[in-house]
């Protein structure tokens, strides 16, 4: 005896200390874990009206996780998701076998915990990539960099790597979320991406196209080269400063030199043919939208331009900066057409790390494409970035929503979400009301 005390009755209240500090920080895990599930479901709520199965099971999955139950100590778990997808709350339940509970006729003993995130508004996205099932349909390689401050990164694959980061690549948003997985080789994403989110729609894919007139024509002003046999075939080649109007710029546009070219308002077609601004050229342009048509079409900004590009107010195209038609299924790369039709030499656009069917290519190279103000909606296409210099970070606002997006060398793309700093609108299912989760117990 000690003190008073039977060894049996020392070995009991021993024991029962070692199992309540057990079941205190079983607690405490179960706890964590509850609290990031809600959290991950709350997060998809904020980006899209969800269906109630999906947030359930994305709630579900991240429990399942950050618990790390295992057999001996199952884990039970009740999600509710509110009718008007406003909260996501969660309980979970789970049996801690007692080390010493035995001795006093208690083998088990359950715990529990609960709670609730609920959505304070309603964030949209900033960058969406469409993509399905390509690896890397999202993808930032070397140095690149993204930064989204107050909007959201999100990646519709359902691949294992639909979102990919390497090589001390890094992203900075409000949520990033894949419908599939993250491979992190070296990269610093803030917040950890969210995995097992669901699949957002195309928010713009009801916009109606524009209208294409008939080809412009440029010959008093400009020397067209003839790079192929036909009519739409030619590239319109401007050297010197010139103001441009808005129109169907058939077999597309090269603007070279020093030129410094000004877009009047309005909104410009490239038919069959890229827009590619290279050497040391300057293209300018407020109240303009881009469309791409037809398999030549696309886009190259070549390193030592100067872009400064923002989206009309009004009209068919209101707040959209770039978009392009839905056929395409032999296109080329702008980088490869100026070299081999024109004899300028441009680096071939890197290969996507997956592409399950065509796209179009626009890339941006640029030092100094700081003003890209609006959406860039590309639907079908694949959006390049590897300048080495920051992006749209003059811009009020940039919203990218396109088939692929994949970053190079040591860019940073800003995509800013001042949206009251801007006439430009921001198209209805991207932008701009921010949106906050608060977690309750």
């Amino acid at each position: 005896m000690i003190f008073g005390l039977s060894a049996t009755a020392l070995v009991g209240m021993v024991g029962g200390a070692v199992d309540y500090a057990r079941l205190v920080s079983s607690r405490s895990n179960l706890q964590s874990a509850v609290d990031a599930g809600v959290m991950a479901g709350g997060n998809a709520l904020k980006l899209v009206v969800s269906n109630t199965e999906s947030i359930v099971g994305l709630t579900t999955q991240t429990i399942q996780a950050e618990a790390r139950a295992n057999p001996a100590s199952p884990v039970a778990i009740q999600v509710t998701v509110a009718p008007d997808k406003t909260s996501v709350t969660a309980r979970a339940e789970q049996s801690i076998k007692l080390m010493f509970g035995p001795l006093v006729g208690l083998g088990t003993m359950s715990i529990s915990a609960q709670a609730k995130a609920s959505v304070v508004g309603k964030m949209r996205l900033c960058m969406l990539a469409l993509d399905p099932t390509a690896a890397g349909a999202f993808a930032l390689q070397q140095k690149a960099q993204v930064t989204a401050n107050d909007c959201a990164l999100y990646s519709n694959s359902s691949d294992k790597s639909g979102m990919i980061g390497r090589n001390a690549a890094m992203a900075r948003a409000q949520t990033i979320c894949s419908v599939g997985g993250f491979e992190n080789l070296s990269a610093n994403f803030t917040p950890n991406p969210q995995t097992g989110c669901p699949v957002i729609n195309d928010p713009l894919r009801d916009r109606p196209a524009p209208q294409i007139g008939p080809c412009t024509s440029l010959a008093a002003i400009l020397k067209v080269i003839d790079i192929a046999t036909g009519p739409s075939k030619g590239l319109n080649v401007i050297p010197t400063n010139v103001t441009l109007q808005p129109g169907t710029y058939c077999g597309g546009l090269k603007i070279t030199k020093k030129a410094v070219v000004t877009m009047k308002p309005g909104i410009y077609v490239f038919k069959n043919g890229p827009l590619i601004v290279d050497k040391e050229a300057t293209l300018s342009g407020t109240d303009v939208a881009l469309y791409f048509t037809g398999q030549n079409a696309g886009l190259l900004f070549d390193k030592k331009t100067t872009i400064n590009l923002a989206a009309p107010t009004t009209g068919p195209m209101a707040g959209v900066l770039m978009s392009e038609d839905a056929t395409v299924f032999a296109p080329i790369d702008p980088a490869v057409e100026v070299d081999t039709l024109l004899g300028d030499t441009i680096t071939p656009t890197p290969p996507p790390i997956a592409a399950p069917q065509p796209m179009r290519i626009y890339r941006i190279i640029s030092d100094n494409a700081r003003t890209m103000l609006g959406t860039i909606h590309l639907p079908h296409g694949r959006l390049v970035i590897d300048a080495q210099r920051p992006v749209a970070d003059m811009s009020a606002y940039t919203v990218v929503v396109a088939r692929q997006i994949n970053l190079y060398e040591g860019p940073n793309l800003y995509l800013n979400a001042n949206y009251s700093g801007t006439s430009v609108p921001v198209p209805k299912g991207v932008g701009p009301v921010s949106g906050r989760l608060l977690l309750s117990q």
